[in-house]
Parts: structure tokens; C-alpha cells; sequence
């Protein structure tokens, strides 16, 4: 009887994992073309941030993204194109090493790269409410229109509230997230060399 009931036992839990793989597989397989679609959305709408280019939905942004944006690889990398109120904008995709992993994002300049038109992050593992503030509006805004100095931009410290001097070269670092902040300017730094190898613009 003991052996019946562990044989028993030892069927009933192999039906019911089996039951509960099935129905993730399944789940899964339903939901994998709507998790593409929003990946894709997501990198879609920084891509457009970043490059200046306003959107009023999902739809309007993939509208506007395949209307306006062109893409092509040069040198192992993805550049975006887009002419913005009459001027060539030009953006990659960047990947860099922040405080817990990586940060992913997108930086554009303009024809010359003489200037940033802006920056949006696609992802990061940063601290809630320290580092993971670079996704924060006041953060990114200091960055569309700075100039680039040097072929280089500064974060610094300072009042941590936004450095809006885009002729200075410089950015407000995060107060309490000096590793990220100190990321970002690396990170940035080396998205400008490569745009402008890219780009072939001379330093």
C-alpha cells in the first residue's frame, strides 16, 4: 500500500510539472512576438529622443522612426540618420559598464560632431534613486545641445540639480553616485570617438 501511494505520488507530481512547463511553453510562445514588439518600441523611442524627434504614440513613433530614420553599419557599428529642422542628426547605440552592469543607451550629435543633440538610455542596473537616476528628464536634458569640448564632455560635480550652460562642455554628476556619474562620462566620451571614426570627422 506504502509503495502504491509513493508511486502514486511520484506520477501525480510529474503530471502536474509537466502541466505547468506545458502552460509556460505555451505563454511563452503567445506572448513572444508582443515582448519583441515592445523591445524593439523601446529601442525605437530612444532612438528618437535622442535624435530630437518628438512622437505622440507607439504608432507615430514607429511611423515616424521608418519615415525618417535611416539606418546603416559601418565599421561593426549602427548608425541612424535622420535630418532634423534642416540638419543632418546622426546617433549609435552604446554599451558601457556602469556601477552593477551595463548601460545601454543611445547618444546623437550633430553633422560635425561638434555638439550632442541628446542621449536616452535603453537599459541599466543602476541603483534606485542614486545611479539609476541618469534616466531622470533633468539628467538627459543637460546633454541635448552640449558642446563637445575636445572631442570630450565633463560630469562633474556640482549643485546636482542640472548644469544647463551648453556651452561649457559639462554636466551636473549625480550627487551620491560618483561611480555612475564617473561611468557616464567615460561611457559618453568613448561614444563620441567612435561617432566621429564613424563619421570621419577629424578631432
Amino acid at each position: 500500500m506504502k509503495r502504491e501511494g509513493r508511486v502514486y505520488t511520484i506520477i501525480f507530481t510529474f503530471i502536474i510539472s509537466f502541466v505547468f512547463v506545458f502552460v509556460l511553453a505555451v505563454a511563452n510562445e503567445l506572448t513572444k512576438d508582443t515582448v519583441a514588439r515592445n523591445q524593439e518600441l523601446f529601442q525605437i523611442k530612444a532612438i528618437l529622443s535622442a535624435m530630437g524627434i518628438s512622437y505622440e504614440s507607439d504608432e507615430e513613433a514607429f511611423q515616424k522612426y521608418n519615415s525618417m530614420v535611416s539606418t546603416e553599419s559601418i565599421n561593426g557599428s549602427q548608425l541612424y540618420t535622420a535630418e532634423v529642422n534642416g540638419q543632418n542628426v546622426y546617433a549609435t547605440i552604446f554599451t558601457g559598464s556602469g556601477l552593477w552592469g551595463t548601460i545601454t543607451g543611445v547618444l546623437a550629435v550633430n553633422e560635425d560632431v561638434s555638439r550632442i543633440v541628446g542621449i536616452d538610455f535603453i537599459s541599466q542596473n543602476e541603483t534606485p534613486g542614486l545611479g539609476g537616476r541618469i534616466e531622470e528628464d533633468w539628467f538627459k536634458r543637460q546633454f541635448s545641445g552640449l558642446k563637445i569640448i575636445d572631442s570630450q564632455i565633463r560630469v562633474v560635480t556640482g549643485q546636482g540639480s542640472g548644469d544647463y550652460d551648453y556651452e561649457n562642455g559639462q554636466v551636473d554628476a549625480i550627487t551620491g553616485a560618483t561611480r555612475t556619474s564617473e561611468s557616464i562620462e567615460r561611457i559618453v566620451n568613448d561614444t563620441i570617438s567612435n561617432l566621429k571614426d564613424i563619421l570621419g570627422v577629424n578631432s
